[in-house]
């Protein structure tokens, strides 16, 4: 507890200027996910201060942050759609799935993964974070020229016939599961179809147009229709905020721009009485817990996002981890991985049970809290207890905010966002990949094939793709280096390593060497079977080099049965020389050591190796006169 509040006086004002920072992206971030700005809030307010008290980056500002916001929209969308465009309705499926990615990051912390997260490969981030970029800016093109296709009637109207079909098709559905869907019951289904109210007709319409003109390709669709209806005012504010927020940090960076940009833009706007779109009402009081995700639980509609919410929980993890290294590197201290994923998914759990919006460590926000004197953990629990405080005492007044305002922060997030280093760097990657008669680089391919997937399709499963893709590349280039290393030559035609350069003349011409310089492994073991292969059956003997073979996997340890079945079949005699523990071990396990390879065929170095060859060799060569 001493330690607690050593840093005093820089913990409470680094978290109150981190605070600050975080209050109009956590506004933005709630709207753009399709769930408010108040899921936003209450989404840094408890990830902020749980995270912080549980977690293991003493520095660590956590809360919705652009990639976790974006998973987040595909999840928030999806089950709306699924729930009929019916937010209420949608809302416990909704936040069980984040109470879900919250447990499933304290179990990977519980379970030791934190130090692992690393291995990530980066063209796959590089994309992802790239792709993020992208579709914060694309989907920010309709709210930035004020068009919202929900509110455009001429645009809902054309969805009314669709709309009346859904509207059935759910009667139907419904009787169908309260079995009333018999013949001498169909008077009942016609007489509730012509019940159907217009309101009815006119909500299911908008739903529909509002899935079909959400996303990137939904906002591409409707970006004709709407600069044809562009509202000036909303391009004006949103506009006159992406000038304040680059232009200001010309002047000072002492003060968070978006900030500034969010005041004096909402400040004229509402002096000058301008009639403009604010956000949605801010519920004033203390976020309420929501039980209904328990007692409306159903099991089938969040069966489909368990993936969904691992990826959420996993990109969580990536992102704050990486943010510890950060705060590591500035502060000169060590973070505790797994630590901090069980503070971020305690966090996102309970933001889930107030209806926040899933988070994670937020590099600037560190950044500023570091820099504004945070050292401990206390600072980012100040950061939660501001931004609570801003919600019971400025909640009315944060709902006057325009949304145009919001629009323009998140442009200039997903600028940010944006991974230019990797994207400058694709021209000097080296061209490792054969496709077709071209040459291109591996990482760049992984880079792209992400980013354009996680733009046009799914930011979940483009993830996915793209690890099976740099891990099989990744195996691809493995197997080739060692092919390349390793070869099989007679010694009067190889450069022997150092120990071979006293072998005798006479035997060099009847033995065969084969040098392992890498892991025998599944990526490798087509290659071993041709190198095998070149070796003539007229050798009387081959000696197996294993100084430099590390690692021996399944497919490797059966690969090198066939090959050394086949020799033996031949009448060719197969020695090992320096063979290491793990691989031992795989040959012992299946009984290759001793059945095909004796242990007085095994020797420790290549000089047992050549004493052995000659006096057991060839009895017709006389060795004395070779020494």
């Amino acid at each position: 507890m001493k330690n607690f509040f050593s840093n005093l006086r820089g913990d409470i004002f680094g978290g109150l200027t981190a605070g600050i920072v975080a209050l109009p992206l956590a506004l933005a971030f709630g709207v753009s996910s399709g769930m408010g700005p108040s899921a936003g809030l209450y989404g840094a307010i408890f990830i902020s201060f749980f995270a912080a008290l549980f977690g293991g980056t003493n520095t660590q500002i956590s809360g919705p942050t652009a990639p976790m916001t974006a998973v987040s929209m595909v999840v928030v969308t999806s089950i709306l759609a699924f729930n009929d465009g019916d937010f209420e309705k949608a809302l416990p499926a909704i936040l069980m799935v984040f109470l879900m990615a919250g447990l499933v990051q304290i179990g990977l912390g519980l379970v030791g993964i934190g130090k692992y997260i690393r291995y990530i490969p980066y063209p796959v981030v590089s994309g992802f974070m790239t792709a993020i970029g992208i579709i914060i800016l694309v989907t920010q093109i309709l709210p930035l020229v004020g068009y919202y296709p929900k509110e455009d009637m001429a645009l809902v109207d054309q969805y009314r016939p669709m709309a009346q079909e859904s509207i059935l098709r759910k009667i139907l559905k419904e009787e169908s599961r309260e079995s009333m869907l018999v013949l001498e019951d169909f008077q009942e289904t016609i007489d509730r179809s012509e019940e159907v109210s217009e309101e009815n007709i006119l909500k299911e319409a908008k739903a529909l147009a509002g899935k079909d003109t959400s996303g990137v390709m939904g906002a591409i669709n409707m970006l004709p229709r709407a600069l044809q209806h562009i509202n000036w005012l909303e391009l004006a504010l949103a506009f006159g905020t992406i000038v304040i927020i680059y232009g200001f940090k010309k002047i000072t960076t002492s003060l968070p721009s978006a900030l500034v940009a969010l005041l004096v833009v909402s400040g004229v706007a509402y002096g000058l009485g301008l009639d403009y779109r604010s956000i949605e009402q801010i519920p004033g009081g203390f976020p309420i817990i929501h039980f209904d995700m328990f007692t409306q639980f159903r099991l089938d509609s969040i069966t489909p996002y368990v993936f969904t919410a691992f990826t959420l929980a996993l990109l969580g993890a990536i992102d704050s981890l990486l943010t510890s290294v950060v705060a590591d590197n500035m502060t000169k201290t060590q973070h505790r991985p797994n630590r901090e994923l069980i503070g971020q998914g305690i966090g996102n759990s309970i933001a889930a049970f107030f209806g926040g919006l899933p988070g994670a460590g937020a590099t600037i926000r560190t950044v500023v809290n570091i820099n504004a004197g945070g050292k401990t953990k206390l600072s980012g629990m100040v950061a939660g207890v501001l931004l609570l405080t801003v919600l019971l005492a400025l909640g009315p007044v944060a709902s006057k905010i325009p949304a145009a305002v919001l629009a323009g922060i998140l442009v200039t997030v997903g600028i940010g966002v944006i991974d230019y280093k990797g994207l400058k760097a694709i021209p000097f990657l080296p061209r490792d990949t054969k496709i077709g008669p071209f040459k291109v680089s591996s990482e760049v391919i992984i880079m792209l094939v992400v980013m354009v997937l996680s733009t046009v399709w799914n930011l979940v499963y483009a993830v996915g793709v793209g690890l099976v893709l740099a891990s099989l590349m990744f195996m691809k280039k493995m197997g080739d280096l060692t092919a390349e290393r390793s070869d099989v030559k007679t010694l009067e035609q190889e450069k022997g390593w150092a120990d071979e350069a006293a072998f005798p003349e006479s035997l060099k011409r009847k033995v065969f060497i084969k040098h392992l310089k890498g892991p025998l492994f599944f990526g490798f073991t087509s290659e071993f079977q041709q190198l095998a292969k070149q070796i003539p059956r007229s050798a009387s003997t081959v000696i197996i080099r294993m100084d430099r073979m590390q690692y021996l996997d399944q497919s490797g340890l059966y690969t090198l049965e066939d090959v050394l079945i086949d020799l033996k079949n031949s009448g060719i005699e197969v020695l090992f020389v320096g063979l290491l523990e793990q691989p031992r071990y795989m040959m012992e396990r299946v009984r290759l050591i001793p059945s095909l390879i004796s242990e007085n065929r095994i020797f420790i170095d290549f000089k047992a190796c050549t004493a052995y060859l000659k006096s057991n060799l060839d009895q017709t060569v006389d060795v004395s006169k070779e020494n």
